[in-house]
């Protein structure tokens, strides 16, 4: 079977419009080769090439099969995460949104990341990757990452108990969850000008 035979074989049991990597290809033949198969078959319409590394096979839109699509910016930076072990989280501003800090939502998506800073761009999405501390990415998943990240993009003054107390209900704490994360965001160094706010809400 040829290198190409190999990756088309691959491809067909990936699933349409989601985004991998050419570097799980490179198992099926040199490098060189594997690169020159997937240039052919950009051009043939089999795979979309999406970013540097990264493509998909086009999905039919179920409404116009003649229109076809692939993956968002966004799935595309989460893949690349994936694939060198970065964290990758919501930046502050956005979790700062969702629980009710502020009133405006981001103007585009913005990644924290313990990886390098870059750009994700398909079509007119950017979806925008910058590095931060480690101490940013605390609870990487979990409801108390996307809290500490909110506050630590909040003035302390311009929200008060209440609307803290709202931003915890957001995230359906239970109140052991709620003593527990209060307890955890208190005893950071980074959030002690939110320590006595916090200390209320147990």
């Amino acid at each position: 079977m040829s290198v190409a035979q190999k990756i088309l074989a691959k491809l067909n049991r990936m699933q349409r419009g989601t985004p991998f990597s050419i570097n799980s290809f490179y198992e099926l033949g040199s490098e060189t080769s594997v690169q020159k198969t997937f240039s052919r078959m950009v051009q043939q319409g089999l795979v979309a090439r999406l970013s540097k590394g990264f493509y998909a096979r086009p999905k039919p839109l179920p409404s116009l099969p003649s229109i076809k699509v692939t993956a968002s910016a966004n799935e595309v930076a989460r893949v690349w995460a994936k694939q060198h072990g970065y964290k990758l989280v919501s930046q502050g501003l956005e979790s700062a949104y969702r629980l009710g800090f502020q009133t405006q939502a981001p103007m585009k998506t913005v990644f924290w990341s313990n990886g390098p800073s870059r750009e994700f761009k398909i079509g007119n999405q950017i979806v925008e990757v910058r590095h931060t501390s480690e101490r940013k990415l605390r609870w990487e998943n979990k409801p108390e990452g996307a809290l500490l990240r909110g506050l630590l993009v909040t003035p302390p003054q311009s929200v008060g108990v209440p609307a803290l107390k709202k931003a915890v209900q957001r995230l359906s704490l239970n109140p052991t969850q709620v003593k527990i994360i209060t307890r955890k965001l208190s005893s950071l160094p980074q959030l002690s000008e939110w320590k006595n706010k916090l200390q209320q809400l147990e």
